[in-house]
């Protein structure tokens, strides 16, 4: 529904609209529709504006209270962490997690439906087809009721990861900043569907989809960065076994820094004296004054120098121009910490997940095929790799406790339990599933309890079902 109204034409409708309301004083039935019309026009110019439609399941909540009842014969146990699997509609399962779980889940992954108007929107009792006037409306009703519950599960440090299509795209944007905060988005992340396929429109083959980031608080510490390749630090030196490999890609004068005299400096090393940029007449005319706002300076102090000299992260090279400069070098594992008194600090180095790291082929739709095949279930719909969700929980510093409530194959738990397995970690899952063509017992339940017994995963499960009282 738009709302591309002017000014001008806005303030037009809500005099004529007072001047109606004065008209059908003696029409009271009429009352609800002008009430409807005003706040129609009284909306603002600029946002997402939708048409709200509602559930069968708002009927019964309305009434009835939803609880969790445990199917205590599907418990699983195998002396390791205790996780969640909850069989019923999902913004149940959200309204009794909100009275137990309110600001304590650490990420949240969803799948939700793409809305493509091929049979994956189950809206009531129906399929929303691409016909549907109302395709786009019912599915932002639908998502909004779930994510201002998700909302209010998230920790303060808490994440949001959704994966979804072109279909709803800008739609969920706009959904999740006014849910979330604008200034809480992090990214869309572009991700890998296949690498090659035919596209029967003749037109541009769609290989991918997205990840759509959210965080509940911007300014908390959430995210860690990747380790770095080993293969990235190729040099090697006595400090090797504690410090691992280095490389020498960094001079330690930089022309491109904001000129401080104080950082210009005469240094010796060995019998060879160095000043940045390596002309001592151009150095000395920066000192009387004649120097650009970025010029020649160093990028540590004389202090931090001697210290990386005696440590040594300082190596004295020839350079592209001939002439001999002075390189510091870069360690897998270690580095010189920044504040005095200046100590070797040991630490495997990261580096900040790329905004295309997901267009590797490990995260395609393909290996997630794979992966269900491998423990014996037949394919479902369109699964997401277990890689995916693995190499986003590895990047939130506290992934403590993980929520799924689109949980359909079970790809996010199976995930928790994998990278738990590779790092030692203590990571529980929640997965919320409806059961429909029994995907909740059949494949969800069985999906999990497979991957326990083929991998020896430490994980206990406990099986709960939605009643409403």
């Amino acid at each position: 529904m738009s709302t591309n109204v002017s000014k001008q034409k806005r303030e037009a409708l809500l005099a004529k609209l007072s001047e109606l309301r004065e008209a059908v004083k003696e029409a009271p039935e009429l009352q609800a529709t002008l009430d409807e019309l005003q706040a129609l026009v009284a909306r603002p110019s600029y946002g997402l504006v939708f048409e709200q439609h509602r559930e069968e399941i708002e009927e019964v909540l309305d009434t009835h209270t939803p609880v969790l009842c445990e199917e205590a014969d599907l418990r699983l146990e195998s002396g390791g962490t205790d996780n969640l699997l909850i069989e019923g509609d999902n913004l149940a399962a959200l309204q009794v997690l909100r009275t137990t779980h309110t600001g304590k889940i650490d990420v949240i992954y969803i799948d939700p439906p793409y809305n493509t108007g091929n049979k994956d929107f189950l809206f009531g009792d129906s399929f929303v087809t691409a016909e549907d006037a109302f395709k786009h409306s019912k599915w932002l009703s639908f998502m909004d009721k779930r994510l201002h519950l998700a909302a209010d599960l998230l920790a303060d440090t808490g994440v949001i990861f959704i994966s979804i299509d072109d279909n709803e795209m800008t739609h969920l944007k706009m959904l999740c900043d006014g849910i979330f905060g604008a200034h809480n988005f992090i990214a869309v992340l572009p991700r890998v569907t296949k690498k090659s396929g035919k596209d029967h429109t003749n037109t541009i083959a769609q290989n991918h989809d997205y990840v759509v980031v959210y965080v509940k608080d911007r300014s908390q510490p959430i995210f860690c960065g990747i380790p770095s390749e080993e293969e990235g630090y190729p040099l090697f030196d006595e400090y090797f076994p504690i410090r691992g490999g280095y490389k020498l890609n960094q001079t330690l004068d930089y022309d491109s820094l904001w000129y401080n005299e104080k950082m210009d400096f005469p240094l010796t090393v060995g019998e060879q004296s160095f000043v940045p940029g390596g002309s001592m007449e151009q150095h000395e005319k920066r000192h009387a004054g004649d120097h650009k706002p970025k010029d020649w300076v160093w990028r540590w102090s004389k202090e931090k120098f001697e210290f990386g000299y005696e440590n040594g992260f300082v190596v004295v090279k020839t350079g592209r121009d001939g002439k001999p400069r002075i390189y510091t070098k870069t360690y897998a594992k270690a580095t010189i910490s920044n504040t005095r008194p200046y100590q070797v600090v040991y630490k495997d180095r990261e580096t900040p997940l790329s905004s295309i790291a997901l267009t590797d082929n490990r995260f395609s739709n393909d290996n997630a095929k794979k992966e269900i095949t491998k423990l014996g279930l037949e394919n479902f719909g369109f699964p997401k790799p277990t890689a995916l969700v693995e190499q986003l929980l590895s990047i939130v510093r506290n992934a403590g406790t993980v929520l799924d409530f689109f949980a359909g194959s079970g790809t996010t738990g199976h995930a928790v339990m994998k990278l738990n397995a590779k790092d030692d970690g203590h990571r529980t899952f929640i997965l919320c599933t409806n059961n429909e063509n029994d995907i909740c017992r059949k494949v969800t339940y069985e999906r999990i309890k497979r991957a326990i017994e083929k991998n020896g995963y430490r994980a206990d499960l406990r099986y709960y079902k939605i009643q409403y009282n």
